[in-house]
């Protein structure tokens, strides 16, 4: 089928074409003196196909009609009129038109197959044992938080609608060893931060990080053998089991093993159940990537690695299979939730897990994500809002029941308007 167009000739001598898909070609052409006054419209095929008595060529500027062209015709112009209610020349013969179910909000409301919500958000924060609020430079409006400052910063979550935080400590050069003991210290922030939080907010979900690199003097996820730089899983295993245990015994309703050792949650339910914390949850970092944008997080917490990379544990960026396995044993060995970190870039990673576990899925939308969103938006080059709440929707529509996000408070906050 040609594409329509309509032929318009006005008092004022021109005479312009106007296609159904809004193509406009503007041709100035005498025209005689029976014309003035008048104008006069007729459908025809744009592209130089010819009907009965009509012709437009669009390689010419020249209009025929009765085979005269304008300059010459010399009698009135007839065209015949359509019935009300006849199909239009340019309909399409369709049964289906997709948009008929985007044509209004509330007719895309009815059928929106994902929707994100404060209930899906975990805010991570970040303490330390200082009095002051100290601003981390790669993420706007993320601070280490003292006592003072974290008990406003949950009491401002919980009132968005945020009622679950995972505790990132930054801890003092001094109390780091090469060990990582100071991570089931009893007195150590972590668990002084967990009795506080649950202490003034019973019903908040308290979730700890379980890993050795806030507490590691080498910066590693584990134990180091320092004779040939490995990271010797299995004593790396045997120290997480009482970090475990002494954030359990605070009041953590979540432990989050994140240091990708094998064995670990086993060892870890294992460790729980035999000392009465039956219904303290795992939320595994299952598919933790050793990834790139993980920068800003590790500047937060002073845990740069002081040698070498984490690529003997973290996961290859190149690797999609793999998290099958991993996934499969995490669930063999008692994990209650799995996670996919980074979110974003791995968004094809949390399908993978969501097509073939019935657990539920988290991601971590990390401290790279959210400082590129940040710098983007701050140069005036993303619209924030918008963009926040997209990244967020397209994770929960990979896939993820729980997000880990920065933007937890912020997102809420729009959600709510």
């Amino acid at each position: 089928m040609a594409f329509l167009g309509v032929v318009s000739v006005a008092a004022s001598g021109s005479c312009s074409i106007q296609t159904a898909a809004s193509r406009k070609c503007n041709q100035a052409k005498p025209v005689n003196s029976f014309l003035a006054g008048k104008t006069v419209t007729r459908k025809v095929p744009f592209w130089g196909a010819n009907v009965p008595g009509v012709h437009v060529s669009s390689s010419e500027t020249r209009f025929e009609i009765n085979n005269q062209s304008l300059e010459t015709v010399e009698a009135p112009l007839k065209f015949p009129v359509r019935p009300v209610g006849a199909k239009p020349d340019c309909q399409l013969d369709m049964r289906r038109r997709p948009r008929r179910n985007r044509k209004s909000p509330q007719v895309r409301g009815l059928y929106r197959e994902t929707s994100v919500s404060p209930a899906n958000f975990i805010l991570p924060l970040f303490i330390h044992d200082g009095s002051d609020e100290q601003p981390i430079s790669a993420m706007p409006g993320c601070y280490r938080l003292s006592r003072a400052g974290l008990l406003r910063e949950v009491q401002g979550a919980i009132n968005d609608g945020v009622k679950t935080v995972v505790l990132f400590p930054k801890v003092p050069d001094e109390l780091k060893t090469s060990d990582g003991r100071e991570c089931f210290n009893p007195s150590g922030i972590v668990p002084r931060t967990v009795s506080l939080l649950k202490e003034k907010f019973p019903e908040l979900v308290v979730v700890t990080d379980i890993a050795l690199d806030p507490y590691n003097s080498d910066g590693h996820d584990g134990i180091v053998d320092h004779s040939t730089g490995r990271i010797l899983n299995d004593q790396t295993v045997e120290v997480l089991c009482q970090q475990a245990l002494c954030h359990a015994e605070a009041g953590a309703d979540i432990v989050s093993p994140s240091d990708m050792m094998d064995g670990r949650v086993g060892a870890i339910r294992d460790a729980l159940d035999s000392c009465g914390h039956i219904d303290t949850s795992i939320l595994s970092y299952t598919a933790k990537y050793a990834s790139a944008y993980y920068g800003p997080f590790r500047t937060a917490l002073d845990s740069d690695p002081r040698f070498g990379d984490k690529s003997t544990y973290q996961m290859d960026p190149a690797n999609y299979r793999e998290a099958l396995l991993e996934a499969e044993t995490d669930a063999a060995e008692g994990a209650d939730m799995l996670m996919v970190k980074p979110a974003g870039p791995y968004l094809d990673v949390i399908r993978l897990l969501r097509d073939n576990t019935s657990l539920p899925i988290a991601a971590y939308q990390v401290s790279g994500e959210y400082a590129m969103i940040k710098a983007a938006c701050e140069r005036g080059w993303l619209d924030e809002r918008k963009v926040v709440l997209e990244s967020l929707l397209s994770i929960r529509r990979a896939g993820a029941d729980m997000i880990l996000t920065y933007f937890a408070r912020q997102a809420a906050q729009y959600l709510n308007e």
